[in-house]
């Protein structure tokens, strides 16, 4: 019964906590899709602070029978990337280059993790991204967490608000590779102006 109520209950505590609908239509998300060649791939991205080492951001980046991100609460955006409701569509090589850009500057990093998977976690994983929802403010790793740990191989992540503790059970996984983006842009990213073509 309690678990009824709290299912009835979470659209208002969504609208209360400010998560933020968005939908895409069909023909600017099919328009978008992009189909990477490389294996298939589960990929988080972990935004730290570099003054004090503390964690900011997380998002998952699902390469399957097409590539998106999973951007829980983030203000991430282009125009030739359609979003519905935290999932970034069309996320090419130079969709990523600028993702990592939008987030590094002087005060904050990008942690870069990638494993394959087998192309049913892959499809799995894109499923469960699309179907997740809009996500309110503070709970991106909440909402990374949550949907990693139900995906098959990844019962390590805890479900956690914090995006260390999802980068670090992530890294523990066999196969996790590492790299790091590192900018000196000016502390606030407003002055980033988006590529036109992606």
């Amino acid at each position: 019964m309690r678990r009824i109520a709290l299912v009835l209950l979470m659209p208002l505590f969504l609208a209360a906590c400010g998560a933020e609908s968005t939908w895409a239509p069909d023909d600017a998300v099919q328009r978008a899709l992009y189909r990477h060649d490389g294996p298939p791939t589960i990929t988080l991205f972990t935004v730290i602070s570099n003054q004090n080492g503390s964690g900011g951001h997380s998002a998952i980046m699902v390469n399957g029978s097409h590539r998106a991100i999973f951007d829980p609460a983030g203000t991430f955006q282009h125009p030739a990337l359609p979003e519905r409701n935290d999932v970034v569509f069309g996320m090419s090589d130079r969709a990523v280059q600028f993702y990592n850009e939008y987030h590094a500057r002087v005060t904050w990093h990008v942690v870069r993790q990638d494993v394959v998977v087998s192309p049913e976690v892959a499809e799995a994983a894109l499923q469960r991204i699309q179907a997740y929802g809009a996500v309110p403010k503070a709970m991106c790793a909440q909402a990374t967490s949550d949907i990693l740990n139900d995906l098959p191989g990844f019962g390590n992540i805890p479900q956690t608000f914090s995006p260390l503790a999802v980068m670090r059970a992530f890294g523990a996984r066999p196969g996790v590779t590492r790299s790091e983006f590192r900018d000196d842009s000016p502390a606030n990213n407003d002055f980033i102006k988006a590529p036109a073509v992606l």
